[in-house]
C-alpha cells in the first residue's frame, strides 16, 4: 500500500471533487486544489492507521470501511486534528458548520455494539459502469466478505442520488431519508450479512 499512496492520495484528491459534503467544506480560495490533497492525504494516513483502506487492483477504486464500537467517543478526529483540518482545508466557519452536521449524522449510527462504517467509497469516472474490470462489484464483495467474516453490519449514507441506488442495488436497506442544511435529500443505510451457520 506504501508503494502505492501518492497515487491513493492523488486519486482520492480528485475524487472527493465531485463529493458534495467535501464541496461544501473545503475552502474557496487560490489553494483549493492544495485542500482536497491535504484532506485526501489526512484521509489515507487515517484509514491506513485503523486497516480501514481498500482499494481496487488498478487503484481507481477507494473506500474506507471503518470498524466503529459505537460506545466509542471522539470518534472521527481528535482535537489535534480537528484544528489542523480547519487551519489546511475548511476554515473556522465551514469547520464549525460541517461539526454541526456531523452530529446529526451520527446519530443515525448505533451508540453500541461493533459495526463497520463505510466513509468513503470512490471509483474514477474511467471505472465506472459495465467493464472488465469490474471495479465497484469487487470492491463491495470486500466489504461484504468483511461483515460476514466479523458477523457485524455496515451502515452508510449518501446524498448523491445514483449511489444510493447503488447502494441499495448491492443489498443496503434504506433507513432513513435526512433533509441536509444543503435542501439535498441525505440516505442512511445499513446491509447486514448473512449468518454463519446459514453457509455451514
Amino acid at each position: 500500500m506504501e508503494d502505492n499512496k501518492e497515487t491513493i492520495i492523488n486519486n482520492i484528491a480528485q475524487l472527493l471533487q465531485e463529493v458534495p459534503s467535501s464541496l461544501e467544506i473545503v475552502k474557496d480560495d487560490d489553494k483549493k486544489q492544495q485542500r482536497f490533497r491535504y484532506l485526501a492525504k489526512h484521509m489515507v494516513e487515517k484509514a491506513i492507521r485503523e486497516d480501514a483502506l481498500i482499494v481496487s487492483d488498478d487503484l481507481k477504486g477507494i473506500a474506507i470501511l471503518f470498524k466503529i464500537d459505537g460506545s466509542q467517543k471522539n470518534f472521527w478526529l481528535d482535537t489535534w486534528e480537528d484544528l489542523k483540518l480547519a487551519i489546511h482545508v475548511t476554515g473556522i466557519k465551514k469547520g464549525l458548520k460541517a461539526f454541526k452536521t456531523q452530529q446529526v449524522v451520527r446519530k443515525q449510527r448505533p451508540n453500541q455494539g461493533t459495526y463497520l462504517y463505510c466513509w468513503f467509497w470512490g471509483i474514477l469516472a474511467d471505472a465506472r459502469g459495465v467493464t472488465d474490470k469490474m471495479t465497484a462489484f469487487k470492491m463491495k464483495d470486500e466489504f461484504y466478505e468483511r461483515a460476514y467474516q466479523l458477523q457485524i453490519p455496515i451502515y452508510a449514507e449518501t446524498r448523491i442520488r445514483r449511489v444510493a441506488l447503488a447502494y441499495q442495488r448491492y443489498g443496503f436497506k434504506k433507513l432513513k431519508d435526512w433533509k441536509h442544511p444543503s435542501g439535498d435529500t441525505m440516505v442512511f443505510m445499513r446491509y447486514d450479512p448473512p449468518k454463519k451457520e446459514q453457509h455451514a
